[in-house]
C-alpha cells in the first residue's frame, strides 16, 4: 500500500510514525516543507516543496498513485487540496474545501452552530462592510458592541486561517477599545470580515475525533498551552506543549464536561453534512472551554492539532491505516480505535527568540542520539543538512513527549530529555507539572462554587 503524506511540522512525523506501525507496513511518500530528520528516516521518498502550491502536490500524487493521501496542515486543507487530489483519483483523509470552512472561517463556524441549534456559542457578531462609505459606521458599531454589549470583555478573531495567531483578547492582547477597533478593522481589510465575541472565563481543552460522515470516534482529551513562556505569559504561539491523562480525561474536567464536548463534535459533523451536502472525512478538532455555565466552544479545526497529535497518536494501539480506510469508506466504528491508558506530556523546543523573532534561524541544535523508551521525539521546523547537522528554522523546532503511567512520570520524562537538548533554544518547563495542573483544578472549583 502507498500513502502520500503532506506535512509541514512535527505533527506530520507523529502521523507518519503511527501509519508505519500498521500491518502490513505501507510505503510512505511525503511532501514536506522541510528536510525532516524523522521523515527522511521513515519515508520511502521525501520531496521538499511549497505544499501550498497545490499543483505541485497534485503532480507528485499523479506520479506516485497512492491508495490515499493524508493532509496534515491547515492551509492546504483550507485551500482545497483534498478536492484537487480527489479529482485525480486520490481519496483524502482530510475534508474538502467547503467542509474545511469549519476552521477556515470563524464566522461560518459560529453561524453553523446558530443555524442548527447547537448550544455552546458565546455571544458573537460577524462584522464586514461592502463600501468605504460604510467604514465609519462599521467602526462605531464595533466599538459599541465591544464596550456596551460585551461590557469590555471580548475576543477579536481574524476570520481566516492565520496559523493560530489571529485571535486577540481584551485585557491581554488588547488594552483599549481604540486598539481593539483598529485590529478589528485590520482583519476586515485583510480578509473581508471579523468575528467579535464574548470573552469566556474558564479552562480550555481540546477533544479531537476521527470523523466519517456522522460517525465520530473520540481521542483522549488534551490541554494545550499557547502562551510563549512559563505561567502562561507572553505572546500566543502555535502551541508550546500539551498533556493528556491516563484516563483520557483531564484533572479539571467532569464526566459531564467530556460528554458535552463529545456531543458537540458529533452534532457539528451532522450539521456539516446537512449544510454542505457531503460527508466530512478526516479529523475534527474541537477547542473548548469549561466554564461555570458548562462547556462552550472556542473554535473548530479541520485537522490534527500540533502538539495534540504528538500526545494522542503514540498511544493509538489499533491499526491507523485501518482507521483511515474506514474513514474513507464510511465504515468507521468505535471498535476500530483503542488508546493505551497512559499519560503524556509534550514540551516543544523552540528558538530562544520565538515567536517574536527568528534570530536563531540557521543555527545548530544538538539532540542526544539515545532516546529513552518512555520518550518520543518529533522534528518540526528543523532541517537536516547533508552533513547530518540539524539546523533551526524560525518556528517550533522539536516536540518532546514523555509517556508514563501518571502525569508526573510523563512530565519528568519529557523534562529530563528537554534539558539534554543544546543550542540557542528554550522550552516551557511548567507544562504538565503538578503545580501548573493544580492551578487549573483550583480555578474550575472556584468557578463551579455556588
Amino acid at each position: 500500500m502507498k500513502i502520500l503524506l503532506i506535512s509541514n511540522s512535527a505533527r506530520g512525523e507523529a502521523i507518519a510514525e503511527a501509519l508505519l506501525r500498521s500491518q502490513p507496513t505501507p510505503e510512505l511518500f511525503v511532501a514536506s516543507t522541510v528536510r525532516s530528520l524523522g521523515l527522511m528516516r521513515m519515508a520511502k521518498e521525501v520531496q521538499v516543496m511549497d505544499i501550498d502550491s497545490l499543483a505541485k502536490v497534485v503532480q507528485m500524487a499523479k506520479g506516485i498513485k497512492p491508495d490515499f493521501a493524508f493532509i496534515a496542515p491547515d492551509d492546504p486543507i483550507g485551500a482545497g487540496l483534498a478536492d484537487r487530489l480527489e479529482c485525480v483519483g486520490v481519496p483524502c483523509v482530510a475534508p474538502k474545501k467547503t467542509l474545511a470552512r469549519i476552521e477556515a472561517s470563524k464566522g461560518f463556524a459560529r453561524n453553523l452552530m446558530k443555524k442548527y441549534g447547537i448550544e455552546g456559542n458565546p455571544r458573537f457578531r460577524v462584522f464586514s462592510f461592502s463600501s468605504m462609505d460604510a467604514k465609519r459606521q462599521l467602526d462605531l458599531d464595533m466599538r459599541h458592541y465591544m464596550e456596551y454589549e460585551l461590557k469590555g470583555q471580548y475576543v477579536v478573531k481574524y476570520d481566516a486561517l492565520k496559523g493560530g495567531k489571529g485571535v486577540k483578547l481584551s485585557g491581554e492582547h488588547l488594552s483599549t477599545i481604540d486598539s481593539s477597533a483598529q485590529y478589528a478593522m485590520e482583519c476586515i481589510d485583510q480578509c473581508g470580515t471579523v468575528v467579535i465575541e464574548e470573552k469566556l472565563i474558564g479552562v480550555e481543552f481540546s477533544l479531537l475525533s476521527f470523523v466519517s460522515g456522522t460517525a465520530t470516534v473520540d481521542m483522549p482529551a488534551v490541554q494545550d498551552h499557547k502562551r510563549a513562556h512559563d505561567d502562561d505569559i507572553g505572546a500566543n504561539t502555535g502551541g508550546m506543549g500539551t498533556y493528556s491523562d491516563s484516563n483520557h480525561s483531564l484533572p479539571f474536567l467532569t464526566e459531564e464536561d467530556l460528554k458535552a464536548a463529545s456531543a458537540f463534535n458529533c452534532r457539528i459533523a451532522a450539521a456539516l453534512l446537512e449544510e454542505c451536502g457531503e460527508p466530512y472525512k478526516g479529523i475534527l478538532y474541537g477547542g473548548f472551554i469549561a466554564t461555570k455555565d458548562g462547556v462552550k466552544v472556542i473554535e473548530y479545526n479541520a485537522r490534527f492539532g500540533d502538539p495534540e497529535a504528538l500526545n494522542v497518536l503514540p498511544l493509538l494501539e489499533t491499526d491507523f491505516v485501518s482507521v483511515c480506510q474506514a474513514i474513507l469508506k464510511g465504515t468507521l466504528t468505535p471498535d476500530l480505535v483503542r488508546f493505551a491508558a497512559k499519560a503524556t506530556v509534550c514540551k516543544y523546543i523552540t528558538p530562544k527568540s520565538y515567536p517574536e523573532d527568528k534570530k536563531e534561524k540557521g543555527q545548530t541544535v544538538l539532540v542526544p542520539e539515545k532516546i529513552p523508551e518512555n520518550v518520543r521525539v518529533f522534528y518540526g521546523d528543523v532541517s537536516m543538512l547533508d552533513t547530518g547537522t540539524l539546523q533551526l528554522g524560525g518556528s517550533r523546532s522539536i516536540g518532546v513527549v514523555g509517556i508514563g503511567d501518571t502525569l508526573h512520570d510523563a512530565e519528568q520524562a519529557a523534562q529530563a530529555f528537554c534539558e539534554k537538548i543544546t543550542g540557542p533554544v528554550r522550552f516551557r518547563s511548567d507544562i504538565g507539572t503538578v503545580e501548573s495542573i493544580q492551578k487549573r483544578v483550583d480555578l474550575m472549583q472556584k468557578l463551579r462554587r455556588p
